[in-house]
């Protein structure tokens, strides 16, 4: 496994995915957009939100970069819009390396099961870094 890099775009996602698939020649990719996920009857989607991206993959010359389009409302800053994504089989270490890297950060998402992971949160570390910690089952 590897640390990915994580694309944050405004609204644009799904044009940029497009295009950079056809520079570097890539497969044709796949999306999912916010309005894909279950519906959770505790939080109603904006209706502004359903259609942008979430998550779509790329890989590039056997790098993954995965892409999302920021949440509605959420604060972008053309330059700053990258993240970084660790998956691991190994659910312990994920959350061994969570909890290390909240220290001095601030959690956006708990560790938690999502549709997606049996264990996936994100925080952004002391130093300003965004992390997505993710379990990866076989």
């Amino acid at each position: 496994m590897a640390v990915e890099v994580y694309l944050y775009f405004n609204g644009n996602c799904r044009e940029a995915v497009e295009y950079y698939a056809q520079i570097f020649e890539t497969e044709k990719p796949q999306f999912m957009a916010y309005g894909d996920n279950p519906p959770n009857p505790e939080y109603s989607l904006p209706e502004a939100a359903k259609n942008l991206i979430m998550h779509s993959r790329l890989n590039i010359n056997g790098s993954n970069v995965m892409f999302s389009d920021v949440f509605p409302g959420s604060p972008f800053t053309v330059g700053n819009n990258i993240g970084l994504a660790y998956v691991s089989k190994d659910i312990d270490q994920v959350k061994q390396l969570f909890n290390k890297l909240q220290d001095g950060g601030s959690v956006k998402m708990e560790l938690q099961e999502t549709f997606w992971s049996k264990c996936y949160g994100n925080l952004r570390d002391k130093f300003g870094i965004e992390w997505q910690m993710s379990y990866e089952s076989e």
